[in-house]
């Protein structure tokens, strides 16, 4: 009988071409998509910031101001949009040859720009005018300017950087971040067709005929869950295809996958039971399927949103930081975070993964008492 079930269940996924295509198509374009978009905010080599240069002094030391600021790795020269724009004022070589005191660069910048990008630009400014005067000081002490030559400021030259858990060659990427996000969401999506099957089979008798042959609420809902979890599974492998193998056609770093695929496996199976637990919860509440579309959706959008799946938890301010911890989708992502990016096992991702499980066990507890009450009402 429960292969009877499966079978059933299977055909009826197969059958539904826009729940196939909302379950593998659309999270695997919004993996290319967000890699692509995220890339330069993961880059080492990007420019944070834009900027224009105004020069009223119109002098060599001015010009070699702009020039301290063009070897800036963190500073680009922009356009009309540019986020700074520094005006050098008449008089300022003069100023600074006269009695080392600069006249000050006005700087302005736009109304959208972060405090801390302005506070990072300050410092970009700041160091390009340090230069200058180790230039005079070099120029002033005469015998001495051969101990200056060695004087270097450059950052890559004082400080290594590596980055934790990963390899020395090896960085943070955009795709490490944005496949994760999404197969989360991915693996939630399942809410809508679960939902629409089961509505539609409510009403077309399909449920009230398999009671009729004895078949146990936990059977029936075993029968409904197993197909969908080995499709969670398929969706899960397949976002990392994608992750490896298309992205990087399209110029974004491939993915880079942990040691532990025992904990992908704990951590997918704990995420996929919440999940389809969730689902069969909203199925047996809803009256309709455009009810369980409405609210399987909103919900989805919701979860995601909160969890740092729309955008990085990182760049969220801290109380929408800890906000997202009540969301499932955030215990997921940081346990995929952990194998993807932090390059951990399965003792770290237990904690996520028991969260996941619990909620699953919530979920599935309350469906089936909603299934049973309006059975017998």
């Amino acid at each position: 009988m429960l292969k009877a079930m499966l079978i059933k269940e299977f055909l009826l996924v197969l059958r539904d071409r826009h729940a196939l295509a909302a379950l593998f198509v659309m999270p695997a374009i919004f993996i290319l998509i967000m890699s692509l978009a995220l890339k330069d905010v993961f880059g080492t080599d990007r420019a944070l910031m834009t900027y224009v240069v105004t020069d009223n002094s119109s002098s060599a030391l001015s010009a070699k101001l702009i020039s301290n600021l063009q070897e800036s790795s963190l500073l680009k020269q922009g356009d009309s949009l540019a986020q700074f724009r520094v005006d050098i004022p008449d008089g300022f070589a003069s100023s600074f040859q006269t009695n080392g005191s600069l006249k000050k660069l006005e700087v302005v910048v736009e109304p959208d720009v972060k405090q801390e990008m302005l506070a990072l630009f300050k410092v970009e400014l700041s160091m390009a005018l340090m230069g200058l005067r180790l230039d005079k000081l070099q120029s002033d002490i005469g015998d001495f300017s051969n101990a200056l030559d060695s004087f270097d400021l450059d950052p890559e030259s004082m400080v290594s950087v590596r980055f934790a858990n990963l390899k020395e060659s090896e960085h943070p990427t955009s795709t490490q971040q944005s496949v994760p996000s999404w197969i989360v969401f991915a693996l939630f999506f399942v809410i809508i067709p679960i939902s629409t099957i089961f509505i539609n089979e409510r009403k077309q008798n399909t449920l009230m005929r398999m009671e009729a042959m004895n078949i146990s609420t936990p059977l029936l809902f075993m029968g409904k869950m197993i197909p969908y979890l080995i499709i969670n599974q398929l969706q899960v492998w397949v976002m990392i295809a994608v992750g490896v193998f298309v992205v990087p056609l399209f110029g974004a770093d491939a993915l880079t996958m942990g040691d532990s695929l025992p904990a992908l496996f704990v951590l997918s199976s704990a995420l996929s039971f919440a999940a389809i637990s969730l689902a069969m919860l909203i199925a047996t509440v809803v009256q309709s399927v455009e009810q369980a579309t409405t609210i399987g959706g909103i919900i989805n959008i919701l979860l995601g949103a909160i969890g740092g799946v729309m955008v990085p938890k990182f760049i969220m301010p801290e109380f929408m930081q800890t906000l997202s911890n009540i969301s499932p989708m955030s215990w997921g992502l940081e346990g995929f975070l952990d194998i993807f990016l932090r390059q951990k096992g399965v003792e770290a991702i237990l904690y996520e993964s028991s969260a996941l499980a619990l909620f699953g066990v919530v979920m599935l507890s309350l469906a089936m008492l909603f299934y049973r009450y309006r059975r017998v009402a």
